[in-house]
């Protein structure tokens, strides 16, 4: 080889170089680039995850409280029938308390009838999960409320001697607690 072609080659490798260095440095820069468009594409997907799993959430929650909602639509209602209930009970207990020289046919009659019509409410109660809370026992702060406390022979103290009042649940969920008189 000639000096002068070495010297063109030589040349040419030196020119060449430049370009080299140039294309490496934007090949660099591109991965760079492509580096964190990576990472934005991930941090998106990071937040629309996120975003899902809020939303599907929200959707749960919002489906429970439906449920919980509709359970319990009549609470209202109940509360109002139970008054209801409540002279019935009365009603009965007034006539059990009369004298058997008292009674008439008609009273009879009407008795029969009460009980009739008592006996139907408290079916349809049932039927819409609306229970008399149990009375027998040891006084429960959660479903009873003590009016009174009386002194009791047969009773242990703190225990149901009386029930003044009927208390309800409907579900789970307490309408009234029954009104009590415990033991001292």
């Amino acid at each position: 080889m000639s000096k002068e072609n070495e010297n063109n080659s030589v040349e040419a490798e030196v020119v060449e170089t430049p370009k080299v260095e140039e294309e490496v440095e934007n090949s660099e820069n591109e991965v760079d680039e492509l580096s964190q468009l990576k990472e934005m594409v991930s941090q998106w997907e990071d937040k629309y995850l996120r975003a899902h799993a809020d939303f599907e959430n929200s959707k749960r929650l919002l489906a429970k409280d439906k449920a919980t909602a509709v359970a319990y639509a009549n609470e209202s209602f109940a509360n109002d029938i139970l008054s209801v209930v409540d002279s019935f009970d009365s009603a009965l207990a007034t006539i059990e308390a009369t004298s058997s020289e008292e009674s008439s046919e008609v009273l009879n009659k009407i008795k029969e009838g009460l009980e009739l019509t008592y006996t139907q409410l408290i079916k349809v109660l049932e039927k819409n999960h609306i229970k008399v809370v149990e009375t027998i026992g040891e006084l429960n702060p959660d479903i009873h409320q003590a009016i009174m406390q009386v002194d009791s022979e047969d009773k242990n103290s703190g225990e149901i001697v009386q029930v003044l009042q009927k208390g309800y649940t409907i579900k789970d969920r307490l309408l009234r607690p029954a009104m009590v008189s415990t033991a001292k």
